[in-house]
């Protein structure tokens, strides 16, 4: 009978095999994970920050941009809640010979390629809503088990470093779909084709560059647990032992991106309706404070990454994350001019490719039980889905309630201060 070699630090076996991660394997999901943020966040960016609100601006349905926007995203983020939960627990116990995520990933992927033209094309608030609520299934049906894959298949001490690629990936996507949503916003048809071929491209492209997922079909003989009623409720229970850290990770990571998106998702309104700018030249300041987030905040991301892995700790990096998120929202806010917003820009699009660099390795870092990953990550996913439904709902109120979007950059501020708070009151990690 073989033994484990004592010899060999476990933080660096890769879960899946029990080996060490061979430098082949590492570079494929480096590169695996940061196209598969940049892509899956560009296509999303592409439509719902820059093209849908400027087409529901001139949708004539009776009812303002702004309250199309928060409709849809409010119906959407209960379909999203659900979906991320139900295919993060559905993957932890898929026996499909070509791995437990992968099929998810792939068909999650053509879904939302579907239900993305469906969206950009439909003409009332029924459909708006309905086929974007499709896409949130979609969506969810790729995310929650593609970030499985870090509890899965990576290494402790290189979920910082994957965890930062994935996360710079989806700040530069976000960054590129802003840049590419903008040059269509008097003319969005072809825009709309480049979101929607990206969309269906997302995950077949994250499955072949990352290395093969062994084959989750049962061997010969096995058979599957049967299905109970009892048993398939169960699947979808959130943790109930050992889970303090784990729910301090749920609320911090709502707030933290609560508030950021309480701005970034109203960026162009923001420069329309409270800067003051016209379309033409909103646009052309948004391309390049997108510019300028996605150069700072991809290094910001993959520095922060490597650095939280070689540290051995993730609170530091969040510590200064949220102290430039809060100082780049307060810029517009105190300086209510263009150069405000590049303040913006600058150091919130800083601080969140630093947060994101670490924010799913910290989540795994306090998984309560490795073998529900999928389902508990999921859980995990919903705050991000509702922090970043939230942002632009609350924002939408505070403008019908108001007239303004002065109160959303204070109230955006408070609601990070008090998420890092949460992340604080870790004990399971550094």
């Amino acid at each position: 009978m073989s033994t484990q070699d004592t010899t060999i630090d476990p933080n660096t076996i890769a879960p899946d095999t029990g080996k060490p991660m061979s430098k082949s394997d590492t570079l494929r999901f480096m590169v695996g994970f940061i196209i598969f943020g940049i892509m899956w966040m560009m296509s999303g960016t592409i439509g719902s920050n820059v093209l849908f609100p400027e087409r529901f601006n001139n949708l004539n349905i009776g009812m303002s941009g702004e309250t199309i926007l928060a409709t849809m995203n409010t119906v959407g983020m209960v379909f999203a809640l659900v979906s991320n939960l139900v295919f993060g627990a559905l993957s932890d116990h898929c026996h499909s010979r070509f791995g437990k995520r992968t099929p998810f990933v792939i068909v999650g992927g053509f879904i939302c390629g579907i239900a993305f033209w469906l969206t950009a094309n439909a003409e009332s608030l029924a459909t708006i809503v309905a086929f974007w609520c499709l896409l949130q299934i979609g969506l969810n049906c790729m995310l929650a088990p593609a970030v499985a894959i870090l509890s899965d298949r990576i290494p402790l001490n290189k979920r910082g470093t994957l965890s930062a690629f994935y996360g710079g990936g989806s700040t530069v996507g976000q960054s590129v779909g802003t840049i590419i949503g903008t040059q269509f916003l008097t003319n969005p048809v072809p825009g709309f084709v480049i979101g929607t071929v990206a969309w269906f491209c997302t995950g077949v492209l994250a499955i072949i560059i990352w290395p093969k997922e062994k084959s989750a079909a049962l061997a010969e003989g096995e058979t599957a647990e049967k299905l109970e009623l009892k048993s398939l409720l169960m699947m979808f229970v959130p943790p109930t032992k050992n889970c303090r850290d784990f729910y301090l990770a749920l609320f911090g990571r709502l707030l933290l991106i609560f508030g950021y998106f309480c701005i970034n998702g109203y960026q162009l309104y923001i420069l329309e309706k409270y800067i003051g700018l016209g379309t033409v030249e909103a646009g052309t300041v948004l391309a390049s404070m997108s510019v300028l987030i996605m150069i700072v905040s991809f290094v910001a991301s993959l520095t922060s990454g490597a650095i939280s892995d070689k540290i051995g700790a993730r609170k530091p990096i969040i510590l200064v994350a949220t102290i430039l998120m809060c100082v780049g929202v307060a810029a517009p806010w105190l300086l209510k001019s263009v150069f405000g917003m590049y303040g913006f820009a600058l150091c919130a699009g800083l601080g969140y490719g630093i947060y994101s660099s670490v924010d799913q390795a910290l989540n795994v870092d306090v998984l309560p039980n490795k073998e529900e990953a999928g389902k508990d990550l999921g859980i995990l996913n919903m705050a991000n889905t509702i922090g970043q439904i939230l942002g632009p709902l609350v924002t939408s109120s505070i403008v019908v309630a108001t007239g303004s979007y002065f109160l959303t950059f204070p109230i955006s501020i408070v609601l990070m201060a008090v998420g890092f708070i949460f992340v604080m009151m870790i004990k399971s990690a550094k």
